[in-house]
């Protein structure tokens, strides 16, 4: 078996965990708790006015030497610290972020479907391939998060709900891949 032969289940994943990615989103809305309104939100964008699109770190120390400096270690007991990402200006583009989103979700339902193709017979009953298709859609979706919330501060509240997210696509395309491969 190829992975061409999984054509159908890579397309219907791919198009179920995108509908299911907007039911969540712009329906459920659970991650909408994840962002909170800045203190003085005109004075924060009146500071960031002009900063070049980035991820941008405050206070900016990326060298382990920097940080035994009595002025640097002054700066993280002052306060904030802080990751912040600036985006161009102007209304989101809606419909890359959407074609992106399908493209990553394509992405995954391929590399399932490689997966499958690699350590199961073609005859495979829907378990396994349930089994296979499912861990390595939730390693793609949501393993790499994690690290956001160790080292950069992320919410881990944040970091579960991408986790549940990524548990709800792994069922979805172990689903599909189970019935359909």
């Amino acid at each position: 078996m190829s992975i061409l032969d999984l054509w159908l289940p890579i397309v219907a994943a791919t198009l179920a965990c995108f509908f299911m990615s907007f039911v969540i989103w712009a329906l459920l809305k659970y991650h909408n708790t994840d962002y909170k309104a800045a203190d003085r939100e005109d004075d924060v964008r009146a500071a960031l006015k002009g900063a070049a699109p980035g991820y941008y770190m405050v206070p900016y120390c990326t060298d382990q030497a920097d940080l035994a400096r009595e002025d640097m270690q002054q700066k993280f007991v002052d306060g904030p610290v802080a990751y912040v990402t600036v985006a161009r200006s102007g209304l989101p583009a809606m419909g890359s972020k959407m074609i992106s989103m399908v493209l990553y979700f394509l992405l995954i339902a391929v590399i399932c479907a490689y997966m499958v193709t690699r350590t199961l017979a073609p005859d495979a009953d829907y378990l396994a391939v349930f089994r296979v298709a499912g861990t390595v859609a939730f390693i793609a979706n949501g393993l790499a998060v994690i690290p956001e919330s160790i080292w950069f501060s992320r919410p881990w509240s944040m970091t579960i709900k991408n986790l549940l997210d990524a548990l709800i696509y792994a069922l979805i395309t172990a689903g599909i891949f189970g019935w359909l491969a």
